[in-house]
């Protein structure tokens, strides 16, 4: 019987780009939970016609504990699991932070105890990289101690690693990690997979939305931080450099026999990119000019951020693939096939 990763959130941006990884270069079985609440069901239609493999998917919300549980007793020999569902708005959680603090922890609990019952030895956690909050200090390691959470989302991030952090001192059987994103764009190179959702408040889709004629603005959100200039700074990384880590990951939990059994890792490109600079890749390789505005900052953001990739470099042997231009071109290619 073949072993099987479960796959929280497989229909999502990060979720489904790691499915077609795992598809394409293991051995495993997977199976997708995702209820579409914020993805769509067409994603795993892709992910079949891109890798010519069928997923199950089980449409279940995983703030329903005995929902949840019932996947687990149904799906034997499961060897790990990926949670990535979770809100993911910065915006829409400082507007309605209650439905984040719901979701994204309850959903994390009720994954975490149905692992030992089930017998899951490994579990990978999808944190993110605003749980460092504002830092004086630039590129941040996995030692820089976290800052004030700048919105209710980054708090849900703090938590869930607190949580998985607790749980490991008392599960030692089961291997964990947290993989602290920096900034996912881009799409799959084939252009049959990306980003969905016209509500997505992430610079990229903003822009090739935008540029697509689908949104009526694009605001650069503040220009008056104290960067090089003026705008946001970000370590944007492409999706599928993402989702190779996650394989890295969970053969790195193998090797590792529980020798370490919780561990976190920062994964990004290590440089520093601007709202501007993005913009300016963007209009280069689409050869379109944007016009675009200039708005108040946005309450939640943080003013600069981007990784040391040292420790994901040594210890997962992960090295992101994709440049910036090639990150909205993927990007683009998707806006088009969409537009199509």
């Amino acid at each position: 019987m073949k072993e099987k990763i479960v796959v929280t959130g497989g229909a999502g941006y990060i979720g489904s780009h790691t499915i077609i990884e795992l598809l394409e270069t293991t051995d495993y079985e997977v199976v997708s939970i995702d209820n579409h609440s914020h993805s769509s069901a067409k994603a795993l239609e892709r992910i079949e016609k891109v890798t010519g493999k069928k997923v199950k998917n089980y449409a279940v919300d995983l703030t329903d504990s005995k929902a949840t549980q019932e996947v687990f007793k149904e799906n034997k020999n499961i060897a790990g699991v990926i949670h990535f569902a979770a809100f993911k708005s910065v915006p829409e959680s400082v507007a309605e932070p209650l439905k984040y603090f719901h979701n994204n922890i309850n959903s994390l609990l009720n994954v975490l105890q149905c692992l030992q019952p089930s017998g899951v030895k490994k579990f990978i956690f999808s944190s993110s990289c605003s749980i460092y909050g504002n830092i004086d200090q630039l590129p941040v390691n996995e030692q820089t101690r976290p800052g004030r959470a700048e919105s209710p989302y980054a708090y849900t991030k703090q938590v869930g690693e607190q949580i998985l952090k607790d749980f490991s001192k008392v599960n030692p059987s089961v291997s964990s990690v947290s993989l602290r994103y920096f900034n996912p764009v881009g799409a799959h190179v084939s252009g049959f997979i990306g980003e969905e959702g016209d509500e997505s408040t992430s610079l990229v889709p903003v822009i090739t939305r935008f540029a697509a004629g689908k949104r009526k603005e694009l605001v650069v959100h503040g220009n008056d931080y104290s960067t090089r200039d003026g705008s946001c700074i970000r370590d944007y990384v492409h999706v599928s450099d993402i989702a190779s880590a996650h394989i890295h990951a969970f053969k790195q939990l193998n090797e590792n026999n529980n020798a370490i059994n919780y561990d976190v890792f920062n994964l990004g490109t290590g440089n520093g990119v601007s709202v501007f600079e993005a913009i300016q890749s963007f209009e280069k390789i689409s050869g379109i000019k944007l016009a675009y505005t200039v708005g108040p900052r946005r309450e939640g953001d943080v003013e600069a951020i981007y990784s040391d990739t040292a420790k994901a470099s040594e210890v997962l042997k992960w090295k992101p693939q994709y440049s910036l231009d090639q990150m909205m071109s993927t990007a683009w290619k998707w806006e088009q096939q969409q537009k199509d």
